[in-house]
């Protein structure tokens, strides 16, 4: 063990030298320059230690102004010399175009000076590589469809409205009739404003003009809710283009809606086990819920923890910052009807769960100190090995352990440790500066119950989690009650949203994908993850334990990502722009309920902290699976473990907790590929067991009441 440890410090070692050294060289390549008719001069400023603030300021002389920056970084305008927010150790380009098309091409790269820049410029190219594999659109490569988002149409909206707008609006009279061709800069309606009177409108582009609204009626009005949930109530023309116009970024990038392949992988995979499996997701939910409740606990059975325990372990992994912030940047990008797709995806990913937790159980191995090792390094080994794969199933295996470690480090600790404290110190200003500090307690929360093994996580988990998903779930079908008239256009809007070819985020597909992803990256249905926790319940039969696993993406994503959503549509939040993640939710609750932003913050350390202790043994059995079973090597992963939350919570390690949260979904390419191949014994095994189970013959226990 001792080796790898060491190879791994040399290669960090090395990467950074080699950094630093690019860096230096890259320090001696700005100043001035020409080519041809153009002079730059160039500024680089790296203003601090933390990552992702570096700028650069070009000043051009020569040609003919103005000049135009087409920059490789998207969010900078084509107008703008300065490209703020960059990654510190990176390269960027610009082609720099006078207004008589004489051109230079300049590359520059902001200079990596801490620890923390110099990680995070060495990570971010390697996760852009990632995430050329993880996201590549097969349906683009073959040619099937256009990932270029076109505008057929040109929404014409009430001038300088923003969704905090307390006003209201009627159409006074058209200007232009409908099906008129207008130019740029026509005036072609007069709308007026309660607080501001009368307003000329006119045209942003050149088309055919469709009414949306008749004179005389209302545009907008802030007192009404149906106007405050509907996407594009501001909306009171729409101007048809003569040709389809392409949208761009900033910088005159192509926006486009790729169909990434890891959502692709995912979803195609819980599709295929709801069909294989008989659509178990639905006929087996009953039975899931006796099965949680404790109505088939034998304490006899091999195993270590109650189903109801396993499923909460499970549960506090899943369950987290993904739902909070992560279905905000859902709605954000894809609107309303993003909801319908991501309850979709969740409904399928529980018969994934199912397929992956009875392989758990049933491949796991029990020592003679009763110590419980399973998981997919288990079934993909063993597994495969039945079926003369034993090639295939160790490299499988060992790749997913190596996955599993990385992701246990990163997204299942140092992400959480960050984020809870940026967002616990974003409601409690004394906190700024503390990180490290904050870092040491948490470590020390974390050790106490991590140490104690699996029974004490277990525990901890089974009282963490029913109380944190209770306190979320009150105050947002508080805020949905206190709002509940708004139900009608809400559901409205999320059904309009997903099923409009023309819908205002993106289209259908542009819609379907995000919800897709955002459900796959929450409920980490086909990950694998999960049946680690799974694989310790106290059962003679493996395929009970999938059926208790297949409520979590339903708790997961069909409940508690659902609940977000909604909180955001009643309150009319998902139309803000500008703000996303976290924040957003935090303010769609505030809206509603003024202190509940402090209770969602303890909720969100909460869900972080029961993330954390889950993944720490799920990154545990991954680590005793590649350097042995052994207390020494246990101890060594757990002392780990809380240095990196340590860590976690006193930098920001940017492209390196993005790099682990790919590791994370990775985890689902070795692990999908063993369920195929072992989905049919699955299948088998649950004919068996619904024999059994009306037969009378599974344990039961009579003193349990409905």
């Amino acid at each position: 063990m001792r080796k790898y440890l060491l190879s791994a410090l040399f290669l960090c070692t090395t990467i950074l030298t080699i950094q630093a050294q690019v860096n230096v060289k890259a320090q001696d390549n700005t100043g001035d320059s020409d080519s041809q008719a153009l002079k730059v001069k160039t500024e680089l400023l790296n203003p601090s230690s933390l990552i992702n603030d570096g700028r650069i300021t070009l000043n051009v002389s020569g040609g003919t102004p103005p000049y135009s920056y087409k920059w490789s970084n998207q969010e900078t305008s084509l107008k703008s010399n300065k490209a703020d927010n960059l990654v510190e150790g990176i390269d960027y380009t610009v082609i720099i175009t006078d207004a008589n098309q004489n051109t230079v091409t300049k590359s520059y790269r902001i200079p990596a000076e801490s620890i923390t820049e110099n990680f995070n410029g060495t990570f971010a190219p390697i996760v852009q590589s990632m995430g050329a594999i993880l996201f590549w659109d097969p349906f683009t490569a073959l040619g099937v469809y256009d990932p270029i988002v076109y505008a057929d149409v040109k929404n014409v909206s009430i001038p300088n409205w923003t969704s905090e707008t307390e006003d209201k609006f009627t159409l006074k009279s058209w200007e232009a009739k409908e099906g008129q061709h207008i130019a740029k800069g026509d005036v072609i309606a007069i709308i007026t404003s309660e607080k501001e009177g009368d307003i000329e409108v006119k045209s942003s582009t050149s088309g055919k003009l469709q009414h949306l609204v008749k004179e005389g009626n209302s545009i907008f009005d802030y007192t009404n809710t149906a106007d405050l949930i509907e996407s594009g109530a501001h909306y009171f023309a729409r101007i048809q283009y003569d040709e389809p116009v392409i949208l761009t970024h900033p910088n005159g990038d192509p926006q486009t809606h790729n169909i990434p392949f890891i959502v692709v992988w995912l979803v195609l995979g819980a599709a295929f086990f709801t069909i294989r499996m008989g659509f178990i997701n639905f006929r087996g939910f009953k039975h899931a819920l006796d099965l949680a409740k404790g109505k088939y606990d034998d304490p006899n059975a091999p195993g270590s923890i109650t189903h109801f325990q396993a499923l909460s372990t499970a549960v506090s992994a899943t369950v987290g910052l993904g739902n909070i912030a992560g279905v905000a940047v859902a709605i954000s990008l894809g609107g309303a009807g993003a909801t319908f797709w991501m309850v979709l995806a969740g409904l399928m990913g529980m018969s994934s769960k199912f397929v992956e937790c009875t392989l758990g159980v049933k491949y796991r191995f029990i020592n003679k100190e009763g110590k419980i090792f399973g998981g997919p390094m288990n079934y993909l080994r063993y597994g495969l090995e039945k079926r003369n794969l034993s090639g295939l199933g160790k490299f499988l295996a060992g790749f997913f352990a190596v996955l599993g470690v990385g992701a246990s480090f990163g997204g299942g600790n140092m992400f959480q440790a960050n984020q809870s404290f940026e967002i616990l110190s974003g409601q409690f200003p004394a906190l700024i500066g503390n990180g490290f500090w904050f870092g040491i307690i948490v470590s020390v929360l974390v050790g106490v119950v991590i140490i104690g093994g699996i029974n004490s996580i277990a525990k901890v988990t089974g009282k963490v989690v029913p109380f944190m998903a209770a306190v979320y779930v009150i105050g947002a079908l508080a805020v949905i009650g206190i709002n509940i008239e708004n139900i009608g256009p809400a559901f409205s809007a999320i059904f309009e949203g997903a099923f409009n070819p023309t819908a205002l985020k993106g289209g259908v597909i542009g819609v379907l994908i995000v919800g897709f992803q955002r459900a796959a990256f929450s409920n980490e249905a086909g990950v694998g993850s999960a049946a680690i926790a799974h694989s310790t319940a106290k059962t003679n039969h493996p395929p009970s334990e999938g059926f208790v696993a297949l409520l979590e993406p339903f708790i997961d994503t069909v409940v508690v990502c659902t609940l977000t959503a909604l909180v955001l549509i009643f309150t009319g939040m998902h139309e803000v722009e500008g703000v996303g993640g976290a924040q957003l939710t935090s303010q769609a609750f505030a809206s509603v309920i003024s202190w509940f932003p402090y209770v969602l913050a303890a909720a969100v350390f909460l869900f972080a902290f029961s993330t954390m202790i889950s993944w720490s043994y799920y990154g545990m059995r991954a680590w005793t699976y590649l350097f042995g079973k052994s207390n020494k090597s246990e101890f060594v992963y757990k002392m780990l473990f809380l240095i990196f939350v340590v860590i976690g919570s006193s930098v920001s390690l940017g492209a390196v907790l993005d790099f682990s949260d790919m590791m994370i979904l990775a985890m689902s390419f070795p692990n999908i590929i063993g369920l195929y191949i072992l989905s049919g014994e699955v299948r088998e095994d649950l004919r068996e067991y619904f024999r059994k189970l009306k037969a009378g013959e599974l344990f039961k226990k009579q003193n349990v009441t409905s």
